[in-house]
């Protein structure tokens, strides 16, 4: 037996236990640095299959680190949990129904990304055990990807310095894997002080923090014609003063995104930002106060662990589906608009594409390219991708042109389809872990690929190293009300 035939009966074997574990975690729907159900659900699954744990890691209450075997290679495999904040909706339902209004749901996929991670881990272990394979396999719990960073605050407390490859997968639209890199982010939070007064009596005694918040943001709009074109910024106002127009609003608050393809680039506008905000007190004669809550890097491609990790998605090919997974899919497919169905089928070629509109789940393995793509969002593994060599594959698990955060992401969760998907991120990862364990070159071929890329660049964390990931209170912990 090959090994992609040896995984997929080790992944297969289990399949039932993993498609629990990612229908319980998709109920559980926690949000950033609050996943402690969902932590526990994987952190003692591992512990359960013989991996030792290492839990509330980094400062991170709701990370954890699960390891089996010992010495080199070490492979490392990121998993992620974490839900969206008003994504509530009913699973296989094929309209916007929440569960819960405003409630919680996983609109990115993470149930399924965490466990086919987990699959992948497992996996590789059964394959240790059954082959004597030396080297050792680790299971991050990565908490807090939407906004927490919780890979950067790991990444900053040196958690990945022992690894010597790293993998890691999204659940997506298609099959492929990307050669691609991203643009660094700093998110930061920006509050303003000023004086109330009673707005029509006495305008005079007031110094409104609600002005400087939007003369803020008129000055960083007038920059954006000022910025190179890849970059990003985008704000909130979460903090408006107040509901009544006759207060002049003493206290307000707005968050910010800043992106750009590197961190140097990043840090020099957010510095940009600050000072235009410096400004805006001014202006209004209020104070200003500001916080980073997190930061990303860039990614760092890894075309020598790529190619061989579409090597192996190739050779997996993707599940056979069935008529109930098709229906459900089409219904899906309906409810998005016809300028994402086109974009969609574009990146396919035509006879494909055709195809798609009556079978809108892409079953094909896209081509690999070392072309290298750009993604104007960002992501935490661009922190473990500066440390480390990593890839990432992208699994089929939502219909054709689903975006990314919506209900639709959320009522597919629990599908046969999105499972089958799971599963094969999870085997194609195993695989590509193994193929490393057993090729001394291949492992110096990525590192050195890793090295070059670099180019005696070092990482350097963009989080101040004061800031701490938010912890539950005592009485939080206790249960005390």
């Amino acid at each position: 037996m090959s090994v992609t035939e040896k995984i997929s009966t080790l992944v297969d074997s289990k399949d039932e236990k993993f498609k629990e574990l990612a229908n319980k975690v998709w109920e559980f729907a926690e949000t950033r640095f609050e996943e402690f159900r969902s932590a526990d659900l994987l952190s003692n699954a591992l512990e359960n299959e013989g991996f030792t744990l290492e839990r509330d890691f980094a400062g991170l209450e709701t990370g954890f680190v699960a390891s089996f075997g010992e010495g080199k290679p070490v492979v490392g495999i990121l998993g992620e949990y974490d839900a969206l904040s008003g994504l509530s909706q009913k699973s296989g339902s094929k309209s916007y129904d929440p569960i819960i209004p405003q409630g919680n749901g996983h609109g990115c996929g993470h149930n399924l990304l965490g466990v086919g991670s987990l699959a992948a881990a497992i996996a590789v272990k059964d394959y240790m055990e059954t082959n004597n394979l030396p080297g050792t396999v680790k299971y991050f719990g990565c908490p807090a990807e939407e906004s927490g960073y919780g890979k950067a605050f790991m990444a900053r407390e040196g958690v990945f310095d022992s690894l010597d490859v790293a993998f890691s997968w999204h659940p997506y639209t298609m099959n492929a894997v990307p050669h691609t890199s991203s643009n660094a982010v700093i998110h930061a939070t920006f509050t303003f002080y000023g004086r109330s007064a009673h707005a029509a009596q006495e305008p005079h005694f007031g110094r409104s923090a609600l002005d400087a918040v939007e003369l803020m943001n008129i000055g960083v709009n007038y920059m954006r014609e000022h910025m190179i074109d890849d970059a990003r910024i985008h704000y909130a106002v979460t903090n408006s003063g107040g509901l009544a127009p006759n207060v002049v609003q003493k206290e307000a608050e707005v968050t910010y995104l800043i992106r750009a393809p590197k961190p140097e680039q990043v840090q020099n506008l957010y510095k940009r930002v600050e000072n235009i905000a410096r400004g805006a007190a001014l202006m209004t004669e209020t104070e200003m106060e500001h916080q980073i809550e997190g930061s990303c890097h860039n990614l760092i491609p890894n075309s020598t662990l790529e190619r061989v990790m579409h090597q192996q998605m190739d050779e997996l090919g993707f599940p056979e589906l069935n008529d109930q997974d098709i229906e459900f899919a089409k219904a899906m497919y309906q409810t998005f608009t016809d300028e994402g169905r086109e974009s969609a089928k574009s990146l396919f070629d035509k006879e494909y594409a055709s195809q798609l509109d009556e079978r809108p789940i892409a079953d094909v393995i896209l081509p690999y390219s070392e072309k290298l793509s750009f993604m104007n969002g960002s992501t935490d593994v661009g922190n473990v991708s500066w440390k480390v060599p990593t890839a990432q594959c992208y699994t089929s698990t939502w219909a054709l042109a689903t975006p990314f955060h919506t209900w639709q992401v959320v009522a597919q969760g629990k599908q046969n389809y999105a499972h089958q998907g799971m599963l094969l991120a999870g085997k194609t990862m195993a695989c590509t872990a193994i193929r490393v364990l057993e090729d001394e070159d291949l492992l110096s071929q990525a590192q050195e690929e890793f090295k070059n890329r670099l180019d005696g660049d070092q990482y350097e964390s963009l989080i101040p190293q004061d800031l701490m990931p938010p912890r539950r209170n005592v009485s939080e912990a206790v249960g005390v009300e």
